[in-house]
């Protein structure tokens, strides 16, 4: 029975042995890998789609900055074990995925594919011919979803990881919040 959940960290080595097996060494050469090399995926939302305990799907989704002035999360990759292909696997996980991501709150999704498969969940090119992922020599296959009508609207630039501040400076910065007023020198 197919069973689609939250990816637990002890599945690392299974999902990594089932994206082999789906894309080969090529999926290290993507643009959206090298965007996701080294990072973790947002928070809740990384899953597998189980069969009789093996992890034959995986999707998983990555904060990333859309231009200069939005966040957006980046979709992928979407692998099926090349055994259970043709089931609809993909799509229930695609379907799961968008549900969970909107019911959090996020504004877009972008991703990488084809228009032909993606576009059955909503995504499209129309609002992405401004953005670009260093490396896509294909900027028809830069796709975008809505969950918040108009999220994309005049999006422009690079999509790239956020910034988000170290954690001594984000200590500094909050110490600078808290820290009591100096009190005047005794003259």
């Amino acid at each position: 029975m197919l069973n689609i959940r939250q990816e637990k960290p002890s599945e690392a080595a299974a999902r990594e042995a089932l994206l082999d097996a789906a894309y080969g060494p090529v999926r290290f050469t993507k643009p959206s890998q090298r965007l996701r090399a080294g990072r973790a995926p947002a928070p809740g939302l990384s899953f597998v789609a189980t069969e009789d305990g093996r992890v034959i799907g995986s999707i998983r989704l990555w904060e990333v900055t859309a231009g200069s002035d939005r966040t957006a999360l980046l979709l992928g990759p979407l692998a099926v074990h090349p055994d259970c292909r043709k089931r609809g696997i993909g799509g229930a996980l695609m379907r799961h995925a968008l549900r969970i991501a909107g019911k959090r709150g996020h504004a877009a999704v972008l991703l990488v594919g084809e228009p032909a498969y993606y576009g059955r969940f909503g995504f499209s090119a129309e609002k992405t011919g401004k953005l670009w992922l260093p490396g896509l020599g294909e900027r028809s296959r830069l796709l975008g979803h809505e969950f918040v009508a108009g999220s994309l609207d005049g999006a422009r630039g690079s999509i790239r990881a956020p910034k988000k501040p170290t954690r001594s400076r984000l200590i500094d910065a909050v110490a600078g919040l808290i820290r009591p007023p100096q009190q005047p020198k005794a003259a």
